[in-house]
């Protein structure tokens, strides 16, 4: 999992692996440069990023981050100079589970930490399904695909319960937090700025409540040391202990939770 600082705002990604960085400006470039691996990256200019920075996002294209003080030159000799990094992500990528693309009943999914599949709701007059014992109302049960509603009522449900621990947690630690959001995110679990704005990847509510708390502990914990230094980490497991197992589990489980 890769977490970089890029101007005022940190991003806690997974990308299931230390993601390459380089600082501005460039290096000189070789006269005669490696081949290019051969993979279609798309290269992405960010006025606030610091640091060349090669990840993956959620469909597997490679994206090359070019700083400010950069130039694409510089950037591909950085893929280049990175590629078999590049390669071992994308073979991870490719080999990790994910869920299906249409859910109907028998489907499995991730909830709540659990593989659940989902089941018919024996009671109720209008159509519902289970997962667990949380009970989801949908427009008709022989619908190809029932992801949307189901996806819409996960999105409702983060919205209320991860904004609400997050202020509640935010009370626990005494931080100054300004305004809480849960969006859809694609490539990170959180962010937080330095104005005390915290952003949660509604995602966060399939996981167990552990990780979840973990996620936002960890953007709490930015308002104290916006970087990744010792101290940081030294204020997490302050208030957060457990926090190595919450990183683990999303290194190994996020994938099923469509990140």
């Amino acid at each position: 999992m890769g977490i970089e600082n890029i101007g005022a705002q940190l991003d806690f990604f997974d990308f299931g692996g230390a993601v390459p960085t380089i600082e501005a400006p460039p290096l000189q470039m070789d006269p005669e440069p490696a081949p290019v691996p051969q993979t279609e990256v798309l290269f992405v200019r960010n006025l606030r990023a610091k640091n060349y920075r090669l990840t993956l996002r959620r469909d597997g294209v490679p994206i090359a981050t070019i700083p400010a003080r950069g130039t694409e030159k510089a950037a591909r000799k950085f893929v280049r100079e990175n590629a078999d990094w590049l390669s071992r992500m994308q073979d991870r990528h490719q080999k990790q589970p994910r869920m299906a693309d249409r859910w109907m009943v028998g489907t499995t999914l991730m909830w709540r930490g659990e593989m659940l599949a989902i089941r018919r709701a024996v009671a109720g007059e209008r159509p519902q399904v289970c997962l667990g014992a949380d009970v989801f109302r949908v427009v008709d049960l022989a619908s190809p695909d029932l992801r949307p509603t189901l996806e819409s009522a996960f999105k409702s449900r983060a919205r209320i319960e991860l904004t609400s621990r997050t202020w509640e947690l935010a009370a626990l630690t005494k931080m100054d937090v300004k305004k809480v959001s849960v969006r859809n995110q694609r490539t990170r679990w959180g962010s937080c700025t330095e104005g005390g704005v915290i952003s949660l990847n509604w995602r966060l509510i399939l996981a167990p409540s552990s990780v979840s708390d973990y996620v936002i502990y960890h953007e709490l914990m930015h308002l104290r040391e916006m970087n990744h230094s010792k101290r940081f980490w030294a204020a997490v497991a302050e208030v957060c202990p457990d926090w190595e197992e919450g990183e683990a589990w999303l290194n190994e489980h996020g994938s099923y939770l469509g990140l």
